[in-house]
């Protein structure tokens, strides 16, 4: 009968141990020293196979009581314990609402972003539109209705990646004018600026990439003339350089204005006088313009003979490293924070200092 008296040995073990118990890991590691597989009050259990009837069942009765109040009380030391640790977890975690905060830095709009921004604001000033447009264009749009039909020499100027015969990734942004003017029916007077990525096949390098940043101004109504054209690029001039900057026009060609222009910007090293930045000109070309061609307001639905129009693209990066002094154009898109991190302004402008 000795046997019998191994349930109660037992349970006085265990009672030992659950007083000494501290956390959920030690309470499962007590679970499994007795109520697993090779636990020890399954292995007691095992004995019962070498007694008699009587002595099974007062043996297994025993056995069964060990069990319930193991299990009884191993489920509220869980219960207990869980709740320990939420409120230790929680304690830990608290955060003093007094403290200072952390400083965070700040990020900033991107350089060619505060470009763009720039330009619009002035003209938005000035009574313009914002206007934009698809980046996957038709061949009618990008170069037909701008009076570059199928088969022109000049196509060849654009580089354009071509989708299919009839769709391109636009190489300008002068579509979104195309469109402007196609749905306005009343044929009221035009002021739009067109903001956007465009596209030409390139080699990038220093100065050059397969995709970039342009904004092109159109203006149409009644009796507009270069003098309206040569007084908004010069505000534009003044506004992103400075009063001192002066512009000049030289002839050029494009297909959908006539008579079309280069247009130069006083040298930002020299001032005028001449040197190496300019070839000694005293200028340096920062975009192209010209009169709307008659070509392109007639299949536009506008009388060439009533309707006469401005407009002008110019390429934001050029802007952006004219104005910034850097000198290659993929410092813009390496994302180097360093590097980033000098276009850093506030809500009034201009660059701020985060170290101070």
């Amino acid at each position: 009968m000795e046997t019998n008296n191994e349930p109660k040995i037992l349970m006085e073990e265990i009672e030992s141990k659950l007083n000494s118990i501290n956390s959920l890991e030690e309470l499962n590691n007590i679970r499994s020293e007795y109520l697993g597989k090779k636990g020890k009050i399954t292995l007691l259990s095992s004995k019962m196979k070498d007694m008699n009837i009587e002595e099974k069942k007062e043996f297994g009765k025993n056995i069964n009581k060990l069990k319930n109040v193991l299990e009884n009380n191993l489920e509220k030391l869980r219960i207990v314990l869980e709740e320990k640790e939420i409120l230790q977890k929680q304690e830990e975690e608290r955060i003093d609402v007094t403290l200072p905060s952390t400083k965070i830095q700040r990020g900033s709009s991107h350089p060619i972003n505060q470009i763009i921004e720039e330009i619009e604001n002035l003209f938005i000033s000035m009574g313009y539109d914002v206007e934009e447009g698809p980046e996957v264009e038709s061949d009618l749009y990008n170069f037909e209705m701008l009076n570059l039909p199928k088969g022109h020499p000049a196509r060849d100027m654009q580089d354009t990646f071509y989708i299919n015969e009839e769709t391109v990734l636009r190489s300008q942004t002068s579509p979104v004018q195309v469109r402007t003017m196609l749905k306005n029916k009343e044929k009221t007077p035009i002021r739009i600026i067109c903001p956007g990525k465009v596209y030409r096949r390139d080699d990038d390098d220093a100065t050059h990439s397969h995709e970039f940043h342009q904004i092109e101004g159109l203006v149409v109504d009644e009796n507009i003339s270069m003098s309206h054209l040569k007084g908004t690029l010069e505000v534009m001039a003044k506004s992103l350089f400075g009063d001192n900057k002066e512009i000049r026009f030289r002839p050029s060609y494009f297909p959908f204005t006539e008579p079309s222009f280069e247009v130069d910007l006083t040298c930002f090293k020299c001032n005028g006088v001449g040197c190496n930045m300019c070839k000694g000109t005293g200028f340096i070309e920062v975009l192209g313009a010209g009169m709307v061609h008659p070509n392109v307001l007639r299949g536009c639905g506008y009388d060439p003979k009533k309707y006469t129009g401005f407009a002008f693209g110019v390429g934001v990066e050029r802007i952006a490293m004219l104005k910034y002094e850097v000198s290659d154009i993929r410092d813009f898109y390496t994302n180097d924070v360093r590097f980033l991190e000098q276009f850093n302004v506030t809500k009034k402008g201009g660059v701020t200092d985060e170290s101070k």
